[in-house]
């Protein structure tokens, strides 16, 4: 058996007071204590939420939970306009005045998420997409190219609903 220490620190009361308020934040008196006995913590927070799937797993593409798009020569193309938390990965590809980019359409407003844009010449320039956007109810993730020289290609996937709830891969 441990022995039991009284631990007086006004730091951390004043802590636990802020984080714990039904543990003493409304001026009930407590004492932190410590103990030189070894307890295990056990973290259950991923079964506690519903998902025995690592985060980085969870957000994997699977044969079932992508939705492929290529975009070019294409004025506003809708992606997704499905709610909740979505990824989008995949590649941009420009050459000469070509420019791609992703935008927020709610009906009445746009607004810009990501453009690429060749610097000129003619040799084709590419760079790797991976971003996790959110989509409220009524808004519409887009894509857009200017012209056969600006290329979007890639995949999407659901990775939570709106409420936040992880949509794992099948």
């Amino acid at each position: 058996m441990g022995q039991e220490y009284f631990i007086n620190a006004e730091g951390l009361e004043q802590k636990v007071r802020e984080l714990l308020p039904s543990q003493g934040g409304a001026g009930a008196g407590f004492d932190l204590s410590a103990s030189t006995q070894i307890i295990p913590i056990i973290d259950l927070t991923e079964s506690a939420e519903g998902s025995n799937v690592r985060a980085d797993l969870q957000s994997a593409f699977s044969l079932t939970n992508i939705t492929s798009y290529f975009v070019q020569n294409a004025t506003d193309t809708i992606l997704i306009q499905n709610t909740g938390y979505w990824r989008v990965f995949g590649r941009a590809s420009t050459v000469a005045s070509g420019t791609a980019s992703f935008n927020l359409y709610n009906g009445t407003t746009t607004k810009d998420l990501i453009a690429y844009g060749a610097q000129g010449g003619t040799e084709e320039q590419t760079v790797m997409i991976d971003f996790i956007v959110f989509l409220a109810a009524g808004v519409q993730l887009r894509a857009t190219t200017n012209s056969t020289s600006a290329r979007l290609a890639g995949v999407t996937r659901q990775l939570a609903d709106i409420n936040g709830e992880l949509v794992t891969p099948l």
